[in-house]
């Protein structure tokens, strides 16, 4: 049987995922650090650790049945594909300080926005941060949220339209700092 033709490298290569894009990934001071740090972790403490733990599932002999071997291997590949990771956000990061920021009171970046609910009237506060910054928990929401996305580009008083899964919900912007 011949093939009569090939598929596309598009096919094999999703070139929409973040690994294949070239764009800058925004960060603000705090979250560089953090990927620094983690990368230092990765590099020099569970690295190395790894690395004892194959050499010492390889003294135990035959690999081929040896579970050990097997999830050192497995956590080595992981710890590598994180470092290659982290080392690509860092070198392709665009630090924004948002302390530094100039933005007339609108919704950027880094921002720190408080606002409130219309129709429950309780206040939220959100910081828009990057992907890997993002913590609900702590007041940091990714910039590509639909509620950061709906903030962009707003100012004080302004009212923010956020798709929900329960429908539409609106807040109003109360304050933009920039902290």
């Amino acid at each position: 049987m011949a093939i009569t033709s090939l598929p596309s490298a598009k096919t094999f290569i999703d070139i929409k995922k973040p690994e294949f894009s070239m764009s800058k990934v925004p960060l603000t001071v705090t979250g560089a650090e953090k990927l620094r740090q983690e990368l230092h972790q990765l590099k020099t403490k569970e690295r190395p650790e790894v690395v004892a733990a194959i050499a010492e599932a390889r003294s135990h002999g035959d690999l081929s049945e040896n579970a050990e071997y097997d999830a050192a291997k497995e956590r080595q590949a992981f710890i590598e594909g994180r470092i290659k990771e982290v080392e690509g956000k860092l070198s392709n990061a665009q630090i924004i300080d948002p302390k530094a920021l100039d933005a007339d009171g609108r919704c950027v970046f880094g921002a720190t926005v408080e606002m409130e609910d219309q129709d429950s009237g309780d206040s939220v506060t959100y910081q828009i941060v990057g992907e890997d910054e993002a913590d609900i928990k702590k007041g940091k929401i990714s910039v590509s949220a639909p509620i950061a996305r709906a903030l962009i580009g707003k100012y004080a008083g302004d009212i923010a339209q956020v798709q929900a899964p329960g429908g539409v919900r609106e807040y109003e912007i109360i304050d933009v700092r920039y902290e």
